[in-house]
Order: C-alpha cells, then structure tokens, then sequence
C-alpha cells in the first residue's frame, strides 16, 4: 500500500513564504540587476545594495521556484521572469499591490469567514495610488493574454462596456487596424482612458461616453462587445441588466467576449479563480460568481455561450454569440 505523501499540504502552506521573497525580490530589484545576464551573488549585492547574505536567500527562494537558472554560482532570469518581472509586461507593481495591500489585508480573513464581512482597507491617496497601479498592470496583463488569444481582425466596430482599464481596446485596436471602438465607462474614468488613447495614437479611432455601468444604455450595433472585469462588481440583478442591454447595442451575430474570474463545475476547479473569490471578498465585498449561473444571465439577455478562453495568470473569457 502506497503512503500518500504530505508535498502538496506542506508546499501549499508555506506558499506565503516563496510569495513574501519574490515580494522583496522584486523591491529590492534583484529581477533588474539580472537583465544584462548572469551575475554571481556578490555582483548582484553590489548592484542592488543588500546584503550577500540576504541576496543568496531570494536568489535561492526564486531558484528553487523555477524564476531564476542557477549554474556554477551565477544566477539568471528564466524565460518568463525575463518576460514579466522586468520586460514590457513587467508586473513589478503588481507584487508591489500584492505585498503593500493585498498581503496585509488577507490577514483580517478569519475574520471574514467567521462574520461573512469584508476586511477594512483602510486606505489613504498613498495607499490608493498602490492599489490602482497595481490592479491597472494586472489588467494590462489580462489585455496582453486576451491579444494574444483571441483573433480580432474579423470586426469593425467594438463597444467595450463597464471596463476598468482601457488597455483591452487599446490592444484589440493595435491588432486591427479597421477596428474603431467606443467606451462606455464610469465618469472617473474618462481622463484615463483619453491619455491612453492618445499614448498610443489611437485617439481618432475611439469614442468616448461617460456612464455608470449600471444604467448605462449603449446604442448602435456593434460587431464585438468587451465587458472586462464587470461581472463581479455587480448584483445578479445588476449583471443581467448589464448583459441585456449590451445585448440591445450588438449588431446581429455579434460577438460578446465577457472577461472576468469564475467558479466552475469541473472535477478540479481553475486555480486562480478560485484564490480570487477569496481576494474579492475580502478586499471589498465583491463577488466571483460560478460560471453555470453566468451563462444563465447570458442565455436569459440574448447570448449564447460558444466556447470559453482561459487566459495563462488571467481570468477567463465566456466568448458569446448574439442570438
């Protein structure tokens, strides 16, 4: 008789161990200090001004989880370090988020699970300003995955509803140039969304209405419909209004790409959306909803489910038709 072993309890439990280091990691800029090319422990204290002591414990920390080589003492970036912990899609302020925000605030948990209430922020303009950072890269992430992914060039006119960031469009625009696009987002965020257009010489190409996502009434006849990271910020009264009305500006066949974490019904339930019901609830009350009561709301608007994108480190995508 095979003993199960105790790996995965262990692994799992420790696992705020390996995130603080690479939390510090990524502070203390041992990620940068490597993107010239290996470097020994004494090289990358001198670069970054820690300690040798305290470099040789994160080098090995991240070593031993597979985000740095190791050969002959020196160390350097694996390929998907090199990609996000210091490339284009560099999610340093994302950690940042994670560790000065997130991490402490995951300590009130308990008290959630006991009382079914949020954690207190507590938040000041420094601490906000933390937190937007972090969560914008998250989603400029999530934008770049869905890029990667999803084949855009098929469409001309997009309406991207309720959003947080406006890096969806942003890429979906840069991957078709036919493609137009109109916003449809909260007041607040107008002057973003204006900037980023204008960073990437898109202004002409996009509109912009201010509206809170809740009421908000779209009209036209869109061929592709974006509503990114609404679904758990919102009632299901609330949602499936949202989804009728977006229903209501898609031109016929249509196509919904409905971007958010899910709860599924699998045998073995997705990792990271699981972790994230907790995260949402916890930092403010918010809700990742299961994936079966989603499609509920869809079919009830108008759409019908054809197939589901699940994007690496990112949530999923509940790709829709109109019918």
């Amino acid at each position: 008789m095979t003993v199960p072993a105790p790996d995965r309890i262990v692994d799992l439990a420790i696992g705020y161990m390996g995130a603080k280091q690479l939390f510090a990691a990524s502070r203390v800029g041992l990620f940068r200090a490597l993107a010239e090319g290996p470097r020994t422990v004494a090289e990358i204290a001198a670069e970054t001004g820690v300690s040798e002591q305290m470099v040789r414990i994160l080098a090995d920390a991240m070593n031993a989880e597979g985000l740095l080589e190791r050969v002959e003492g020196r160390y350097s970036l694996a390929p998907d370090t090199a990609e996000y912990l210091g490339g284009e899609n560099d999610l340093g302020p994302f950690l940042t988020f994670l560790n000065e925000i997130s991490y402490g605030h995951w300590l009130q948990f308990d008290t959630t699970v006991d009382t079914t209430t949020p954690g207190d922020l507590k938040m000041d303009e420094g601490r906000w300003a933390t937190f937007m950072a972090g969560v914008m890269r998250y989603n400029a992430l999530h934008a770049a995955m869905l890029a990667r992914t999803f084949d855009f060039t098929p469409y001309r006119s997009m309406l991207d509803l309720g959003g947080l960031s406006p890096e969806f469009a942003v890429s979906a625009l840069r991957a078709n140039p036919a493609l137009t696009a109109h916003f449809m987002f909260a007041p607040m965020a107008t002057q973003g969304i204006t900037e980023a257009l204008a960073a990437a010489g898109l202004s002409e190409r996009a509109t912009i209405t201010p509206a809170e996502t809740e009421t908000a009434k779209p009209e036209g006849a869109h061929e592709l419909i974006m509503v990114n990271h609404v679904v758990h910020r919102f009632t299901a009264e609330q949602n499936r209004e949202i989804l009728r009305r977006a229903r209501a500006a898609a031109a016929a066949g249509g196509t919904l790409l409905l971007l958010d974490f899910f709860l599924d019904d699998d045998a073995r339930q997705r990792r990271i959306d699981a972790l994230h019901a907790g995260e949402y609830f916890v930092i403010d009350g918010t809700v990742v909803y299961p994936e079966a009561e989603v499609r509920a709301w869809l079919a009830g608007a108008g759409w019908r489910v054809r197939e589901v994108l699940a994007l690496p480190g990112s949530p999923r995508v509940l790709v829709g038709d109109a019918v």
